[in-house]
Parts: C-alpha cells; sequence; structure tokens
C-alpha cells in the first residue's frame, strides 16, 4: 500500500467524505512518522491539522475521528477543553490559550483533498 506524501501518490479523502461544515479524521505520512490528522471543511475551504492537542499532547477527538465542536463553531479538546477556532487552528479558550494546532498544507483537485 502506498503512503500519503509529498509525491501526493495516494489522496488523503474524498471530497464525498467531508461533507461542508464536518471534522473528520485520517492519517497521512508527515516527515516519515504516520500521524492522525483533522481535517475541516467550510465551503470549498479545507483545513488540516495535526490531532494532537498543543497542551498536553493528547488527541483532539474524544473516540476515534468523534470531535466535539462548541455551538460556537470551535474545536473543543476533549480532555482538557482546549477550544480552538477553525480559520488558523489558534485556542482562544482553555490551559494552551494563544498556542495553535500544527497546520498541515492540504489542496483540493479531482474531487478529493491531498497534502500539499
Amino acid at each position: 500500500m502506498m503512503s500519503a506524501g509529498s509525491t501526493g501518490a495516494e489522496a488523503l479523502l474524498s471530497l464525498e467524505r467531508l461533507p461542508d461544515g464536518a471534522l473528520v479524521e485520517t492519517e497521512a505520512v508527515l516527515d516519515g512518522d504516520a500521524e492522525s490528522l483533522v481535517i475541516y471543511r467550510q465551503g470549498d475551504a479545507v483545513r488540516a491539522w495535526v490531532n494532537v492537542c498543543p497542551h498536553a499532547g493528547r488527541r483532539l477527538d474524544w473516540a476515534p475521528g468523534q470531535f466535539l465542536l462548541s455551538k460556537d463553531r470551535l474545536l473543543v479538546c476533549a480532555a482538557h477543553g482546549a477550544s480552538f477556532e477553525l480559520e488558523q487552528g489558534e485556542c482562544v479558550g482553555g490551559p494552551c490559550r494563544g498556542d495553535s494546532l500544527r497546520k498541515v498544507e492540504v489542496v483540493v483537485r479531482d474531487g478529493a483533498v491531498w497534502l500539499a
């Protein structure tokens, strides 16, 4: 099986698996390491971050691929309640306020999301 990498050998996921406004977990190889990613779609814009909270280094999802969104559309870390806005991944509330999620550059082409 080929892994996603800078060669773009494999799409991270198809757009049909990423409804508008949804957060989806997928895996990719970054710098030689398999990483869990959070991918977010807002209209035509797709953003991705490593699925690790900068506060304590734990995954953001409360169960594999299941993310908490506040009523204000903030991604909330299930472990300690850090809240992240979904434009830049900046922590705007909780124990790591001012830190940011580690951004992963992605592009949309041919109906799928790829590493940039």
